[in-house]
């Protein structure tokens, strides 16, 4: 090839380079335009997130406690707010065990607290802000009320201050309770506390070694109800024809004897189920005014309505002995009588105030009394020492049974006729009841020395005249009863000198006029008789025994 040649491919290689190239752009396409639908559910979604993050805040500022609530928490859960989770789980779990490392340092460390215990005990009490003078003077209470005279000691205090009146209140407590009831007395139960709290793990060792009943009956009567049972009546085998004046258990068997007018003298088993008959005798025409056992149990001495004579009956031999007369004794008639309970004398009480002591062993006269008027009622003291008479005017006679003088008299208070008394088997209570239904119980002490006593309780229960009074064996209950109306007849509870309110059935006539009442020798039976000729019998579960 030629240069031409060469030249012209030159040229043309540089106009191949000199020639643009062609830009080549790639278009990117246009946006779709936005629907309807598609803009609301944006709108929609913006709303829901801006109304969620406002809840949020309101929640956040609701949750914040007020300066007044932060300070009651504070007082109430102490700081503990303001400490993290952890450190409240480990506060409330308590006080980390202390190792033997850590006693010692509590001991070494002793004696720093006791002398903060010392500064702090030394810091005087704080004054109140204000005292009122009202409550330093001593307030009156008025006695006269109705649900306050019961302790008034006199006519005088008609007024007593509140210390004087719980004074009083407390002595009325203590004497209805026998005394200072156990769980009452601090000293005491502090003193015992001190003293049993070595025994109490020997006693619960004991405790858990047996088994059986842990549950017993109190041995004190309570008040208010008094669990009982109706039973049939003692002389269910044989009613008496007429009015029943006598019923009476005997003194050492699981016996009961009835006396009436009908002139005759039963004598029944007690067993509350059917209290099966032993035996009657007939009196011929003698209709019985009061019939009773001796002491030992062998004999029942028996009265008469219109008769000067009275009768003996020997059960061991099963002979009835007339006592005809007396020698010393002039007497229209011989109706009531008493016998000590020693079983030595027997007191016939006779007219015109005149009080005969009899032999129990020969029935001859020993020695003759007077009282004053007429003489209604008489009962021996539990030791057969003194002899109580209390005279249709209202007056109290002690006697004393060895030298037949009078040792006291005393008034009655309120009496207006007596009608009958009864000394308790403790010699602890004189109850004398008046014509006016007034049971008015004395303490022995207090007869013995007054001229007037004041009766620690004023029974006035009944309405018409009290014509039976009668102590049980244990001295916690009084019965009182009238022979005048029906369901006369009252039991009252003597430590508390209140009635129980389940005796007489409410609005069941039951008891009729009652005429003699009598307890077992361990108060489990209680019996009366009344005009019908039944003896109703009662048991008391409260006393286990007969």
């Amino acid at each position: 090839m030629g240069p031409a040649a060469g030249a012209a491919k030159e040229r043309a290689k540089m106009k191949a380079m000199k020639k643009p190239k062609k830009i080549v752009r790639r278009l990117r396409p246009r946006p779709r335009a936005e629907t309807a639908a598609e803009a609301a559910e944006r709108e929609a979604a913006e709303q829901a997130a801006e109304e969620a993050a406002r809840r949020a805040r309101n929640l956040k500022a609701l949750g914040r406690p007020s300066g007044a609530e932060r300070e009651l928490q504070e007082l109430v859960f102490g700081d503990c707010l303001s400490v993290g989770e952890d450190e409240l789980l480990r506060r409330l779990a308590g006080p980390p065990r202390v190792g033997a490392a850590g006693r010692r340092g509590l001991q070494e460390g002793s004696s720093d607290s006791e002398v903060e215990n010392e500064a702090k005990g030394s810091v005087l009490p704080k004054k109140p802000a204000w005292v009122d003078e009202d409550d330093e003077a001593e307030e009156s209470v008025d006695m006269t009320h109705k649900y306050r005279k019961d302790f008034m000691k006199s006519d005088a205090e008609k007024t007593l201050t509140k210390k004087k009146l719980k004074r009083r209140l407390e002595e009325q407590f203590q004497r209805a309770m026998g005394g200072v009831p156990a769980w009452a007395d601090l000293e005491n139960r502090k003193k015992s506390k001190r003293t049993g709290s070595d025994s109490d793990s020997d006693e619960d060792d004991d405790l858990l070694r047996r088994t059986g009943n842990f549950i017993s009956n109190s041995e004190s009567l309570p008040r208010g109800i008094l669990k009982m049972t109706t039973c049939l009546p003692a002389n269910q085998e044989r009613f008496a024809n007429g009015k029943l004046v006598t019923v009476q258990f005997h003194p050492s068997a699981q016996v009961v004897m009835t006396a009436g007018h009908d002139r005759s003298v039963s004598l029944f088993q007690v067993d509350g189920i059917r209290n099966p008959r032993i035996q009657s005798i007939y009196l011929e025409s003698f209709p019985i005014y009061k019939a009773c056992f001796s002491v030992d149990g062998e004999q029942v001495i028996a009265t008469g309505t219109h008769h000067k004579m009275f009768f003996v009956y020997d059960m061991m031999s099963g002979s009835i002995i007339p006592i005809e007369k007396v020698r010393g004794v002039e007497e229209r008639f011989l109706r009531s009588f008493e016998v000590s309970p020693d079983g030595s004398c027997m007191l016939l009480t006779g007219t015109s105030g005149y009080l005969h002591l009899l032999s129990m062993k020969t029935k001859e006269l020993i020695s003759t009394m007077k009282v004053n008027g007429r003489c209604t009622a008489s009962a021996f003291t539990p030791d057969s020492s003194k002899i109580y008479s209390y005279s249709k005017e209202g007056e109290v006679f002690i006697w004393d049974v060895r030298s037949r003088k009078c040792l006291h008299k005393f008034e009655d208070e309120g009496s207006l006729e007596g009608k009958c008394i009864a000394v308790s088997k403790n010699n602890q209570y004189v109850a004398c009841g008046s014509s006016s239904g007034v049971v008015n119980l004395y303490t022995t002490d207090v007869c013995l020395k007054e001229n007037r006593p004041k009766p620690v309780k004023a029974i006035m229960n009944l309405v018409t005249s009290a014509t039976c009074v009668t102590f049980n064996p244990t001295t916690e209950i009084l019965a009182v009863a009238s022979r005048e109306t029906d369901e006369a007849v009252k039991l009252v509870h003597i430590p508390s000198y209140t009635v129980f309110s389940n005796f007489p059935v409410f609005r069941r006539k039951q008891i009729y006029l009652a005429q003699s009442m009598d307890f077992s020798p361990r108060s489990g039976f209680f019996s009366v008789a009344n005009n019908k000729g039944k003896a109703l019998l009662f048991r008391l579960k409260h006393y286990s025994d007969f």
